[in-house]
């Protein structure tokens, strides 16, 4: 049928180069940034639900690299496993890019349980 939605696959990936990237003016208004206090920090903290003053646990930090090691994969096969681009599990294991709130869930359900994690996710175990 004509115009169906086929996935993801189907959409087209525009191309942009460093240059037209470097070339754009930013999103964020760096004066606005530039004059946020450590008091205005904590101020959203709290309004969002969050202790500024809590201590971050060992296992609050989610380690896609940690886990993936772990799990004995390697980063096409956790890549894969997980339905990301290489690109992108190496940008979030280097610390290039943060992980989004979908994925930092992810990480954590493969933490704590990694079989059903990757039963659910259809993970086919070496033999």
């Amino acid at each position: 049928m004509e115009g169906e939605w086929k996935g993801p696959q189907d959409m087209a990936k525009p191309r942009v180069t460093l240059a037209d990237l470097m070339a754009r003016n930013p999103d964020v208004d760096l004066a606005k940034v530039d004059a946020t206090t450590e008091e205005d920090i904590r101020r959203h903290m709290r309004e969002e639900g969050y202790d500024p003053d809590e201590e971050v646990r060992a296992e609050d930090i989610i380690s896609p690299a940690f886990i993936r090691k772990r799990l004995g994969m390697s980063q096409r096969q956790f890549a894969e496993t997980i339905r990301v681009p290489v690109a992108t599990l190496q940008n979030w294991e280097q610390g290039r890019t943060p992980m989004d709130p979908s994925a930092r869930s992810l990480m954590t359900i493969l933490a704590r349980e990694p079989k059903a994690a990757l039963r659910a996710l259809g993970h086919q175990q070496a033999a």
